[in-house]
């Protein structure tokens, strides 16, 4: 099976944790996750023409993801993120502003990136730009029909609105969020806050979409279509942190979405895939290629 061009549109930077600085981005971190699992990751993104900026485009390499996409900003520095982590593993996230990400360009390059995708994973950080938000429109608008379109809502500080999400979500077929921002969306759109399935079903109707997925950290995740709702237990364990677990359930979802998993199979891939990542420290854990078998597999996650 040819490999699926799947895209991180939106943010790169460098998430400082306590231990130290590791490369994310939500979308960076869904392209190198959707690389460990076989397919062509893709970041569509900007840095600064700077020490940072030259260092993430070099681990991005490193970690066997193409940069062809990613521009250089002479402008603005790279992106950054303090992080700090509850004893329970949760980050909190301070993300400097007007930084390289905040001013995507759409080139002839994108355009033709943009027209080969089979999937594009986007988010309403990296529209909180205007700059930004108009290049991510025209690079939604350009692909194919047949592109399949995740929004993971990743809702940070106050850099989201309700127009974004809306129009987030019109572009999407499927909407990710976590349990807390489903409770922030459903008040923004006055959806009746309760029941988890009924918001997501909610969300279905309101944006006509084709899955709504659900995740709630050791607790697993919900995955609703207009035909089925899947409910996952998750999987207790010892968290380091954690950054990426979403991004890495989200790649799992698109990966095997493509090729026509169940939603059971899916649900399982992608929450033993993100309770791994949870494991590790930081959103872009090297794996060994032995790994990956028994983490998607059978064997117990310790």
């Amino acid at each position: 099976m040819k490999p699926a061009v799947m895209i991180g549109l939106g943010e790169v930077l460098w998430d400082i944790l306590p231990t130290g600085k590791v490369l994310g981005g939500a979308p960076t971190n869904f392209a190198y996750m959707t690389t460990v699992l076989g397919d062509q990751g893709i970041v569509a993104s900007r840095v600064g023409n700077d020490d940072l900026g030259r260092k993430a485009y070099q681990v991005m390499q490193e970690l066997g993801l193409s940069t062809s996409y990613v521009q250089f900003d002479d402008q603005h520095e790279t992106g950054v993120a303090t992080v700090t982590i509850d004893p329970g593993g949760q980050p909190t996230f301070t993300i400097k502003e007007s930084v390289a990400w905040d001013f995507l360009q759409w080139t002839p390059a994108w355009e033709e990136l943009s027209a080969r995708a089979d999937a594009v994973c986007f988010g309403s950080l990296a529209q909180r730009s205007a700059s930004s938000a108009a290049t991510i429109e025209c690079f939604l608008r350009n692909i194919p029909a047949k592109t399949l379109r995740i929004c993971d809502a990743n809702l940070r500080q106050r850099f989201y609105d309700l127009d974004t999400l809306r129009r987030s979500f019109q572009h999407a077929d499927i909407v990710k969020v976590n349990d807390r921002e489903l409770l922030e969306i459903s008040s923004l759109l006055k959806i009746d806050i309760g029941n988890e399935e009924r918001m997501a079903q909610e969300l279905l109707n309101q944006f006509d979409l084709m899955m709504v997925c659900i995740t709630r950290g050791e607790r697993g995740s919900l995955l609703t279509t207009r035909g089925k709702t899947v409910d996952h237990k998750g999987f207790s364990v010892k968290v380091a942190d954690a950054v990426g677990a979403g991004d890495a359930f989200t790649a799992c979802l698109a990966h095997y979405y493509l090729q026509g998993k169940s939603l059971e199979e899916i649900s399982a891939s992608a929450n033993r895939f993100a309770s791994w990542v949870a494991t590790q420290v930081g959103a872009t854990p090297l794996f060994h290629s032995t790994q990956l078998q028994e983490i998607l597999g059978e064997a117990p996650l310790i």
